[in-house]
């Protein structure tokens, strides 16, 4: 992936997303929690994929932004399908491409005409932030290939701190129409519970196959823990990361603030 350098005549989108890119990919650890809990995240969806997929196969990455899980997997030889709503954001994903298959559909992903064409897309941090996450599981479902695999990361919703509703408590999920799809953790919605998953899939017409819980309040710097990552070593971060891994399912749920779940067509 190309290191590139923020400039005067970008687009207001690209000198949003360039602070980004300096934590997920160029190793700035000034916001350590963010960088701590992306790193954990991309780490655990990549897994999935390679483990799922071989080299070559076709891979719609979807509201993917300034597209770092993009080039990521074009650069591990997959064909990649970069798609996000700002458009002006595909020549910013040009700018950092080195290497690998990449074509470009932005645009709002209900309006896509994919049918049955993926054997996997990626939806990463994008349920949480849409007023209907069971129309939009339904809608991916319909692009991916029989026998294909959608990897989904999304905040947990059984997490101890969390205080957004289920979705499956709402009786008007219309009401949030005019607020989704916007950026970063004030676009939350709803914070999907495991339950919720496993039926947000059988409605789609999908089965879960794995779930990966991690990132716990140390890692992501919650509690007035921030401060501390300035002077822990990463490996001591690690180290407890993985206790809290090691821990009965049950209390894994309540632990974590992050999970992956790979999901195939049933």
């Amino acid at each position: 992936m190309r290191k590139i350098s923020v400039q005067e005549t970008w687009p207001d989108s690209w000198k949003y997303s360039y602070p980004y890119d300096l934590i997920e990919i160029y190793g700035d650890v000034t916001h350590r929690g963010y960088a701590y809990a992306y790193r954990n995240r991309q780490q655990q969806t990549l897994d999935l994929v390679q483990k799922f997929a071989h080299p070559g196969a076709k891979i719609l990455d979807v509201a993917a932004a300034q597209g770092n899980f993009t080039l990521s997997l074009a650069e591990l030889g997959y064909e990649v399908t970069w798609n996000d709503l700002r458009e002006e954001l595909a020549d910013y994903v040009r700018l950092k491409w080195e290497y690998g298959i990449i074509n470009y559909a932005p645009g709002n992903v209900f309006e896509l005409c994919f049918d049955a064409y993926f054997d996997v897309i990626l939806i990463t941090e994008i349920i949480e932030h849409v007023a209907h996450p069971d129309d939009f599981l339904n809608k991916i479902s319909q692009m991916l290939k029989p026998g294909g695999y959608i990897v989904m990361s999304t905040p947990n919703g059984e997490y101890f701190r969390n205080r957004l509703p289920k979705f499956s408590e709402c009786s008007d999920p219309s009401q949030f129409e005019s607020i989704q799809f916007k950026p970063n953790s004030d676009g939350h919605i709803f914070l999907l519970h495991l339950d919720e998953v496993e039926s947000l899939a059988r409605q789609a017409g999908l089965a879960v196959v794995e779930t990966r819980l991690f990132n716990n309040s140390l890692t992501n710097g919650h509690m007035k823990l921030r401060p501390l990552l300035e002077y822990l070593p990463r490996h001591w971060v690690d180290t407890f990361e993985h206790l809290t891994n090691s821990a009965p399912w049950f209390l894994k749920r309540k632990l974590h603030y992050s999970m992956v779940t790979l999901l195939t067509c049933l």
